[in-house]
């Protein structure tokens, strides 16, 4: 008898559990401005940063909404980062560029509240960890000859080549050098099999965002918000970094880290399970 009212009560939780439970999936796109902030190239006066626009063009969605408002949503994202130095000789001409183009699956993992869930339009706001898995990753520098003002302490320019031992590199009494150009060249890869010249394959981030969702009927809603993620680990690999701390590389970089800050729009359907 005992085991009977057992059973009886599990499969009542159970029940209003999964009706005050509504599922949804949904699909969603993104402009943003992408960010690779590094410290070592916003100091060094041989480079300006640019802003940079990147795509995060098909994402899908699956959330649980709990009553109270509270949700946990999962996503998978396809994702564009990068950033466009541009290069500038003493007199401040842009002379060349570095450029770093980074593709990511955005796996974010998002506690999701919203307000006034009965409401026609309604607020959200979310907050998570992701995981970023890289699927390309390259960086190149290409620039034509001229004076440039290099940091001191810099003996090598970031395709690795000693500054003593450039073919017709110069330096000039007042510490500036006489460089000759520099075609394109691919100074870091994903896979590359140097592992000063290697991307890191996966990467943790932190996910957020804000905005509003709007009724469209009762298995229908969309979604408008703005998204920003950040990466809380170097994009490059340990090996680089180990390097670069231990300053037994000559280009000045530190720390790297992505962030986007970007406007999302999305629909969603609710699944029949639940009212």
């Amino acid at each position: 008898m005992k085991k009977n009212v057992l059973i009886l009560a599990f499969c009542l939780l159970q029940t209003n559990l999964f009706a005050q439970v509504r599922l949804h999936i949904g699909a969603n796109t993104a402009v943003n401005t992408s960010f690779v902030l590094d410290k070592g190239l916003s100091e060094d006066p041989r480079y300006n940063s640019k802003m940079t626009y990147t795509l995060s063009p098909i994402g899908v969605s699956f959330g649980a909404d709990f009553s109270g408002g509270f949700s946990l949503q999962l996503e998978g994202i396809w994702a564009k980062y990068g950033q466009i130095y541009q290069i500038v000789n003493v007199a401040q001409q842009v002379v060349g560029e570095r450029r770093i183009d980074l593709s990511y699956i955005n796996l974010p993992l998002l506690l999701r509240f919203v307000g006034n869930i009965d409401a026609p339009v309604r607020f959200n706001f979310m907050l998570g960890p992701q995981l970023s898995l890289l699927t390309m990753g390259r960086e190149t520098i290409q620039y034509a000859a001229g004076t440039f003002k290099i940091p001191q302490g810099v003996n090598e320019l970031p395709t690795g080549v000693p500054l003593s031992q450039v073919p017709g590199a110069t330096q000039n009494p007042d510490g500036t050098w006489n460089l000759p150009a520099q075609p394109e060249v691919v100074i870091a890869e994903k896979g590359s099999l140097d592992p000063l010249k290697r991307f890191r394959d996966a990467e943790l981030q932190l996910a957020g965002g804000m905005g509003v969702d709007i009724k469209i009927n009762d298995k229908w809603y969309a979604s408008s918000l703005i998204r920003a993620n950040y990466s809380i680990m170097d994009t490059r690999g340990q090996d680089l970094f180990d390097a670069v701390q231990n300053g037994t590389t000559g280009d000045l970089f530190g720390r790297r880290a992505n962030l986007q800050i970007g406007i999302q729009l999305g629909v969603h359907h609710f699944l029949s399970l639940g009212k």
